[in-house]
């Protein structure tokens, strides 16, 4: 059985829960499942136990809860529905999403590894901190796709927020691994395609533009966290010289001991600013990462692109070998040319044969094609939707972190200059 071990304090003995009457109702096409139903990551738990390989393995698991919207509203606080998800289990369920509803910019999960980190921020990912703000991004995403137009509507994401056991199995059962695309497939695509759609393109590069931009970010904000613990912890020994002059000193030394107390309180308060910085750094981590969310819609349309135009390729190909057969002429060199002028030509009856060949799959050739053209245009349609959607969700949510972190900053600097006011007191009563 696995060992327990919870990193956070609360609920640290759990009362037996009982089911909430959460219906699939709740998932009815159009409707936000957010707004029928409370969903939240509570904790997390390190375990022990063995994996398929029968090796002793330490992981992480979160708790999460959830009840009706309804029935809190009406005050009859239902006990929670609760339970127990690896973070494997997340990516299982985002990347069947990504196949199921390749026109979506899937919401990201948050990092597996600490990316970004200044030389103070443990990068191990059992760390009690990193798993918090883990356990945050997980909530994060999970309300992000129940919010989400059409991805909050999936029966598969209702069994992952309801069923403990048996949910990996239905989920394989649907067979998405089967229609994910190759990397060499996609990457094909990317250079062959003659006809790109020039919004997706923008978009593409848009995305490339947009992850470089917060890399960048996030690595000048990682150097200046380690600039301020520096510059913060200096102040501590401002508070030690202070204390030791006050010692000698009788006039001036209680002055001094005050000042160097102001000090001390000043460098140890640095610990909370950067633990709040991470959250910043957190909700930004979140827009890199959507930035791969993007350009991946971006790339399935370069590829349901270029299936179309291999179909009309072929298609073309097929009424040219039609009309080489039915005219006796061939246009372009061919194997089969010079076969026909090394051994003579084909009897009537095999040019029939080879002309209702060639009638059958060029029905199925044109059949194929209006398939091709009718998935792209309803690929671009949903897909710029959802783009818009995520368009206007990332100028707001940027918008609103980056004012909060300057509030910050200016918080943080208004403190400073409070303890130096402080000092300056101190000083004047000596």
């Amino acid at each position: 059985m696995p060992t327990k071990n919870n990193f956070l304090d609360s609920r640290q003995t759990k009362e037996k829960r009982s089911p909430v009457s959460i219906t699939p109702s709740m998932v009815e096409k159009g409707t936000s499942l957010l707004k029928k139903m409370e969903i939240s990551v509570a904790e997390a738990e390190k375990r022990t136990g063995k994996n398929a390989v029968n090796m002793q393995e330490t992981y992480t698991v979160y708790l999460i809860e959830t009840r009706p919207v309804d029935a809190a509203s009406e005050g009859t606080n239902p006990v929670l529905d609760s339970l127990w998800k690896r973070y494997s289990e997340f990516e299982l369920l985002r990347n069947y999403l990504l196949v199921t509803y390749p026109f979506a910019v899937v919401p990201p999960l948050p990092e597996k590894r600490a990316e970004f980190v200044w030389h103070k921020l443990s990068a191990d990912n059992m760390d009690p901190d990193f798993v918090e703000r883990r356990r945050v991004g997980l909530e994060n995403f999970l309300l992000r796709v129940a919010s989400h137009p059409v991805l909050s509507s999936d029966k598969i994401f209702y069994l992952f927020l309801t069923e403990e056991n048996g949910w990996k199995e239905t989920v394989f059962e649907t067979g998405f691994q089967a229609k994910a695309d190759s990397r060499l497939k996609a990457l094909n695509a990317t250079f062959r395609v003659k006809n790109p759609d020039k919004r997706f393109a923008e978009m593409k590069h848009y995305g490339d533009e947009l992850q470089s931009v917060i890399s960048q970010l996030l690595r000048v904000r990682a150097r200046a966290a380690d600039r301020l613990y520096g510059v913060y912890k200096v102040h501590g020994n401002y508070g030690r010289v202070f204390s030791e002059w006050s010692a000698i000193e009788k006039e001036m030394g209680d002055g001094l001991q005050s000042a160097g107390h102001h000090m001390d309180a000043y460098a140890a308060s640095v610990d909370d600013i950067l633990e709040e910085e991470e959250h910043y750094a957190d909700q930004l981590k979140e827009y890199l990462f959507y930035a791969d969310a993007l350009r991946t819609v971006c790339r399935k349309h370069e590829l349901t692109q270029y299936e179309l135009e291999m179909a009309v390729q072929d298609l073309t190909s097929k009424k040219q070998q039609r009309e080489e057969l039915a005219t006796g002429t061939i246009r372009t060199f061919s194997l089969k040319g010079m076969t026909s002028k090394l051994f003579g030509q084909e009897t009537p009856e095999q040019r029939e044969a080879k002309l209702k060949m060639l009638e059958t799959q060029i029905e199925e050739g044109e059949e194929q094609v209006k398939e091709r053209n009718a998935e792209c245009d309803e690929f671009v349609k949903s897909a710029w939707v959802d783009i818009e959607r995520f368009k206007e969700q990332k100028d707001h949510d940027l918008r609103e972190s980056l004012i909060s972190y300057a509030i910050m900053q200016i918080s943080m600097c208004k403190k400073g200059i409070q303890v130096w006011n402080n000092a300056k007191e101190c000083f004047n009563k000596m």
